[in-house]
């Protein structure tokens, strides 16, 4: 069970936070059902452009296409003819990879950016439930990581919950190196354990993607569909001007002149550059990329998304 901390809002988070956050999955609109298309199209659904369960779209009447499927009305409308297409649909486990690592242990806007990776995975995880799926997942920290795999119940996804709570309220400044990127281990593991057709969410620090992650991410993305959402804080990407500041930690120290232009531009050239590896990484693998911040709650950000997505 977990601890038995009382959780400081935005800087620690609860089972029981998680769990009422699935009241608001009618929000956000995350998987496609019979009546609504998923604004991430082509993730809960086959490719194939069958005859199957659901309509999914209209398009201009090509050769070969089932005359059967016309639609009358609209090729009596546009005077061209238009055929219905329908998707088949797969059942698709769906996991949620979510870190809880000492870097996530950090913010300057409402909530440390751990809080704002736990309440995603949340969302997530009730969204898939209500839609019917299976649905597992893997916490990582600096030190281990946790691992449930994808069932259709509810007991399964408050395990999952319960394993992410009790790994937040562990979270501390404690210094800790660990022999190997943890975010390296933690997706070779879901290589191991995902089926083929899995839909996976990837909720990790920005900072976290480096040349063996990348490896494992491609991958993963040959037989899975992948979602990648990265999480970041507005001191990643811009040092205030504040002057001179001094850092301690583990008997090390570092002094930096914060109103030096040189400082300001080489710092945000790196958080540029970073940002800009995880942009070329979805074009590349033809994923979805979902940036999000600590400056608004996981929920507020999920329906900024997918909103514009859905109304286009």
């Amino acid at each position: 069970m977990s601890l038995g901390l009382a959780p400081l809002p935005g800087v620690r988070v609860s089972l029981n936070e998680l769990v009422a956050l699935r009241h608001h999955i009618r929000e956000f609109q995350l998987f496609s059902t019979a009546s609504r298309r998923s604004p991430l199209v082509g993730l809960h659904h086959s490719r194939l452009r069958g005859r199957g369960v659901d309509f999914d779209q209209v398009r201009a009447y090509l050769p070969g296409d089932d005359v059967r499927s016309i639609d009358w009305r609209v090729t009596a409308r546009t005077q061209e003819p238009h055929t219905k297409l329908y998707h088949e649909e797969r059942e698709r486990p769906v996991f949620i990879l979510v870190e809880q690592s000492r870097r996530t242990f950090f913010g300057s806007g409402e909530r440390l950016k751990s809080v704002l990776a736990a309440e995603l995975a949340s969302l997530i995880g009730w969204a898939a439930l209500a839609h019917n799926d299976r649905v597992g997942g893997l916490v990582f920290s600096d030190r281990e990581w946790h691992e449930i795999r994808p069932r259709r119940r509810k007991q399964s996804l408050l395990q999952f919950l319960n394993r992410l709570s009790h790994a937040n309220q562990l979270l501390s400044s404690e210094h800790w190196s660990p022999g190997q990127e943890p975010f390296t281990i933690a997706l070779r593991r879901s290589r191991e354990v995902l089926r083929p057709g899995s839909l996976l969410f990837i909720i990790c620090d920005e900072r976290a993607l480096g040349d063996q992650s990348e490896a494992q991410l491609s991958l993963l993305a040959r037989h899975n569909d992948l979602v990648l959402m990265p999480l970041s804080d507005p001191l990643d990407h811009h040092l205030p001007q504040t002057g001179r500041l001094r850092f301690a930690q583990s008997g090390r120290e570092l002094r930096l002149d914060t109103d030096l232009p040189s400082l300001q531009s080489g710092y945000d050239q790196i958080a540029e550059k970073r940002q800009q590896r995880w942009r070329n990484l979805a074009q590349r693998l033809a994923v979805p990329l979902l940036p999000l911040d600590t400056r608004q709650t996981g929920l507020q950000q999920l329906v900024q998304h997918l909103q514009p997505l859905s109304g286009r």
